[in-house]
């Protein structure tokens, strides 16, 4: 509960999740930690994929592409690169059912948005799980990094926009090859948004298989514009 959260917060510091010492800034990462995340620079203005200096403006598989009538999104915001330590706090979330790691995200992800300023879209979307996966979970880590942005932006939350019609296997395990089919035909419609512009959240995106699924399918309901918004971007830096 946020007034139970409220409360503690004003009783005990906040400890760093990463090495235990008094967070900074009212969060659970102190500042040493705080400068140690992997910040995504430089990278692609359409899928943020992280780039060296050798490269400039989109990766060449964006090059290749046209725009989003191919890939259902028009561009990704990914404020940090899914390496150490940033990978762990994820991976926390996802696997071992820290919540505690979820409101840090969230947190890290709004101010960062916050930094890069409008425009702001109509409302977000989080990538929903399977009825079956989200059971066995017990939540959402989309819709967990989602509540803490809407709040934050005072944004419309739209979690039913989208459902997940196909159980599919966890993408962490499959190879860039079955990644890309995995997700096809997983998702559906929940709720028509004609006319929007959209925040597609997830927390990581590393082919960018899933939310293309999910962007083709808002795409096909109405939707106008569809940003993705992901917490940690994985794959090669050119």
């Amino acid at each position: 509960m946020a007034w139970l959260d409220r409360l503690q917060r004003g009783l005990l510091p906040p400890l760093c999740l990463l090495c235990g010492a008094t967070g900074t800034m009212g969060r659970d990462l102190c500042a040493a930690c705080d400068a140690a995340l992997p910040r995504n620079l430089a990278a692609c203005p359409r899928c943020a994929l992280p780039l060296t200096g050798a490269v400039v403006g989109l990766c060449p598989h964006c090059q290749s592409q046209p725009p989003h009538s191919a890939q259902g999104f028009d561009r990704v915001f990914a404020p940090f690169r899914y390496q150490p330590p940033m990978d762990f706090l994820i991976l926390q979330l996802k696997f071992a059912g820290r919540l505690s790691h979820a409101r840090l995200l969230g947190e890290l992800f709004a101010a960062t948005l916050a930094e890069r300023g409008p425009p702001l879209p109509d409302g977000i979307v989080p990538v929903p799980l399977h009825p079956l996966r989200l059971r066995e979970r017990g939540f959402n880590q989309a819709l967990e990094l989602a509540r803490a942005t809407a709040r934050r932006f005072q944004l419309p939350l739209w979690p039913h926009a989208l459902r997940r019609v196909r159980h599919t296997l966890p993408q962490i395990r499959l190879n860039a090859h079955a990644r890309q089919s995995n997700p096809l035909g997983a998702f559906a419609l929940g709720q028509p948004l004609r006319g929007t512009r959209i925040a597609l959240l997830d927390d990581v995106m590393t082919t960018g298989s899933t939310v293309t699924e999910c962007a083709r399918i808002l795409r096909a309901g109405g939707a106008t514009d569809i940003e993705v918004w992901v917490i940690g971007r994985a794959g090669s830096t050119l």
